[in-house]
């Protein structure tokens, strides 16, 4: 399995929408809105097997200071073969000198960040107006 990071935005709405449904996110009954996120974002790295879409994380931020990482996906059947860490890796070629990078994290993903370096932010609580109801 060779798979290849990219940081292109040339990327099809339906291989992202395979990825979000394959994961049971439910941003990808938004399908418009969540293509338009994507390509918005600061930077969305991409993984691929070929012309397999496998993953896909993204950032949003100032540019200087802070970094929020929304979205980190890699399809269930690559889960746990280090696509994940590939991703968050590159992200942290761009961002690790930020004063603070955020995230949310629940379920397993908790385990996953913690292996990558992240920590509870102090003895904040994660607070959010959200629209779906995976979580």
């Amino acid at each position: 399995m060779e798979i290849k990071l990219s940081e292109t935005k040339e990327i099809n709405i339906q291989d992202i929408l395979i990825l979000y449904k394959a994961n049971e996110w439910s941003s990808a009954n938004k399908p418009n809105e969540l293509y338009n996120g994507l390509l918005n974002s600061e930077t969305l790295i991409t993984a691929w097997e070929g012309k397999k879409l496998v993953g896909l994380g993204n950032a949003i931020s100032d540019g200087f200071l802070t970094v929020y990482y929304p979205h980190l996906l890699v399809l269930p059947d690559y889960q746990g073969k280090g696509i994940g860490k590939m991703i968050v890796d590159k992200m942290q070629e761009k961002y690790s000198h930020f004063h603070m990078q955020m995230l949310t994290a629940d379920g397993k993903s908790v385990d996953f960040y913690k292996k990558n370096g992240f920590e509870r932010a102090g003895k904040t609580e994660p607070m959010w107006i959200y629209q779906g109801n995976e979580h």
